[in-house]
């Protein structure tokens, strides 16, 4: 595995905007472009971190599972988590990487242990571009500072996450669905594909992933859409839920909302 010092040097880059700044509040500030289709391989670092992407959308895998990260959402990694990172749209990054010793000193470390998406909101989008000013003052920047963390103690929302099973079948299950989240996979055919009865392919996603099948199987559905309204502006809803194999617009909106509290036009900021 490897443990890379920020910022990440060696992948190539669509423009460097600023690197290299560390505030004097103990975060290093990263803002780079990348373009579409680029993957930042698996690797850790040291410091913790807040990856938001200021425009485009991306999708961050770590062990626990894959994370949607549409422009309205960002995701804390916290330090020593391998993670990788896939580019869907060109991306406009900035990324805030957190001194252990500062968070901890700072009594600012208790809930991010554990990597989680963050929604956010029109504070938190202005506070985190606003830490870029190459004009900030020092007192300026740890104001900053402090209002990203506490706007991240309010924002935190699951809505995009796919958790991801480590038990071979049961992996080697959710990958199949998620090579082709559009279809509709039934449980029976899948168990024999990985040479379990259906009975144990239940339980393992139940114990797995804290889901049922069904309900992973939705989720990743609707992780899709996510994708696909968040990188093509164009889609209507009727054309994606009659892609995702929904037998109407009403039934893909509710199980959009039962996902993600919100409607598609609703999460894709058009109503």
């Amino acid at each position: 595995m490897t443990v890379l010092e920020t910022p990440i040097l060696e992948t190539p880059i669509l423009r460097e905007v600023r690197s290299n700044h560390r505030s004097p509040a103990g975060v290093h500030l990263v803002a780079r472009d990348y373009p579409k289709g680029m993957r930042i391989d698996l690797h850790m670092h040291r410091e913790a971190q807040l990856i938001y992407a200021a425009r485009g959308t991306m999708q961050v895998t770590t062990p626990g599972g894959r994370w949607l990260v549409p422009p309205d959402r960002a995701v804390w990694v916290p330090a020593g988590l391998e993670h990788a990172i896939d580019l869907l749209a060109d991306i406009e990054m900035r990324t805030l990487y957190f001194d252990l010793s500062w968070l901890k000193r700072e009594k600012r470390y208790a809930g991010l242990t554990r990597e989680f998406v963050v929604r956010v909101s029109p504070l938190l989008n202005q506070a985190i571009l606003a830490l870029f000013d190459a004009r900030n003052t020092e007192e300026r920047t740890e104001l900053l500072v402090r209002l990203v963390m506490l706007e991240l103690r309010q924002a935190e929302d699951s809505a995009t996450f796919v958790p991801l099973p480590r038990e071979p079948r049961c992996r080697r299950a959710a990958m199949i669905v998620l090579d082709d989240p559009t279809g509709l996979h039934d449980i029976d055919p899948l168990a024999r594909e990985v040479g379990t009865s259906a009975r144990t392919l239940s339980r393992l996603f139940s114990t797995e992933t804290q889901l049922s099948f069904k309900s992973w199987c939705q989720r990743a559905r609707i992780a899709a859409a996510i994708q696909l309204l968040s990188t093509d502006a164009s889609i209507s809803v009727k054309q994606l839920a009659t892609q995702l194999g929904y037998a109407s617009v009403p039934a893909f909106s509710a199980a959009f909302r039962q996902v993600t509290g919100r409607t598609p036009t609703e999460f894709a900021g058009k109503g």
